[in-house]
């Protein structure tokens, strides 16, 4: 029986980082599950459900397992989320895990790693497995039973 076929993760396409002294890429992950939460400092279920999610995840895991990524792709209000926004906005709402801001599309509003993994919009969940695939891509707010059944399955995964 073959293993099921699953898309590659994209690289990540970013400007900057906040909340890590060293840039982060999908390669550095490999062997960890990894958490990719797309959220909007202005979308009400990212404050919601999304980060509050996001921070559990983060908090439940020991970063050795399994990494929470924040990716910050602003898509509309662009004048609003500035860097210095975005770092009141991380103290403020307590976010302890790596925060990467998406690079602005040179064509258009939406953010180059934004369409890289065809996201809809935030808050988005997306789920690596330790090899580097996509294995949950969700919008919108996901029931923290199902986010956690997954992630247990790829934390329980042999890559051998």
């Amino acid at each position: 029986m073959n293993a099921p076929a699953y898309e590659r993760a994209p690289d990540w396409t970013l400007d900057q980082w906040v909340n890590t002294k060293d840039d982060i890429t999908l390669d550095s992950l490999r062997g960890k599950v990894v958490v990719l939460h797309a959220f909007q400092m202005l979308c009400p279920g990212c404050v919601s459900h999304g980060i509050p999610q996001a921070k559990a995840i983060h908090n439940a895991f020991p970063p050795d397992k399994l990494r929470v990524i924040g990716l910050h792709t602003v898509f509309e209000h662009h004048e609003a989320m500035a860097l210095v926004s975005l770092k009141a906005f991380i103290h403020e709402y307590r976010i302890h895990f790596p925060v990467a801001i998406d690079q602005p599309a040179a064509d258009g509003p939406i953010p180059v790693t934004m369409q890289a993994y065809r996201l809809q919009g935030t808050p988005s969940l997306i789920l690596i497995d330790k090899v580097g695939n996509i294995r949950l891509h969700h919008f919108g707010q996901l029931d923290d039973l199902r986010a956690g059944a997954a992630i247990g399955q790829l934390l329980s995964e042999d890559v051998g």
